[in-house]
C-alpha cells in the first residue's frame, strides 16, 4: 500500500493557510472586530472557559466591542480574563455589558503588528514546507517498495511542488493583505 496520499497532502496545506488564516484575525487592526477576543479565557465556576462560553461578543461602533456577560456573577473574573489577554483594552462596565473602546494604534505599533503578520506567514509556509517534505520522502519510499514507478513518482513530486507554490502563494497573499491593512488604518 503507497504511503504517498495526494488528499492528504493538500489536506494539511491547506490546514496551515487555514490556521494562519485565524492567526491574522486576532491581530488588532484599530478597528472592532470580535474574533479579537477569541484567545481570551475567563476563570468562572471553578475552570477556565473561553469568552465565548459566559457571553456574547459584539462590535456595535467600528471602534467599540461589546461584551454582554450572561451572568452578572460574572462580571469581574471576565474583566480580569480581558485584562490578562495584554490586547491594550481597558473594559468599561455598564451594567451587565463590558464596552472595550479600541484605541488608536501607534505607527510603531503598527509596524510590530505587520512583522508579526510576516512572522505568522513564515511559520505557515515552514509548516507547508514540511508536508512536501514528508510527501517527498514518502514518494521516494512507495518506489523503493516497488509500488510505484519512477515516472509516477517524478509526475507525484511535481503536483506536490505545484500545491507547495499555491499555498505559499496563498500564504503570502493573505500575510501581505494583513500588513497592508494594519499599516494604512
Amino acid at each position: 500500500m503507497p504511503q504517498y496520499d495526494k488528499a492528504d497532502v493538500e489536506r494539511r496545506m491547506k490546514g496551515a493557510v487555514e490556521a494562519l488564516k485565524s492567526d491574522l484575525q486576532g491581530l488588532r487592526t484599530g478597528r472592532a472586530n470580535t474574533s479579537l477576543l477569541d484567545p481570551v479565557v475567563v476563570e468562572v465556576y471553578g475552570s477556565m472557559m473561553p469568552l465565548s462560553q459566559v457571553a456574547t461578543v459584539s462590535a456595535p461602533e467600528p471602534r467599540m466591542l461589546s461584551v454582554q456577560v450572561w451572568d452578572k456573577s460574572n462580571m469581574t473574573p471576565v474583566e480580569k480574563g480581558i485584562a490578562h489577554a495584554n490586547l491594550g483594552l481597558n473594559p468599561i462596565i455598564d451594567g451587565q455589558t463590558l464596552r472595550l473602546p479600541i484605541p488608536d494604534l501607534t505607527q510603531d505599533r503598527r509596524k510590530e503588528l505587520a512583522k508579526l503578520a510576516g512572522q505568522y506567514a513564515e511559520k505557515a509556509k515552514i509548516a507547508i514546507r514540511n508536508v512536501r517534505r514528508d510527501a517527498m520522502e514518502s514518494l521516494k519510499t512507495d518506489e523503493k517498495k516497488k509500488e510505484i514507478s519512477e515516472d509516477d513518482r517524478k509526475r507525484s513530486e511535481e503536483q506536490v511542488q505545484k500545491l507547495t507554490d499555491q499555498y505559499v502563494k496563498e500564504t503570502d497573499e493573505a500575510a501581505a493583505k494583513k500588513e497592508q491593512e494594519i499599516l494604512t488604518q
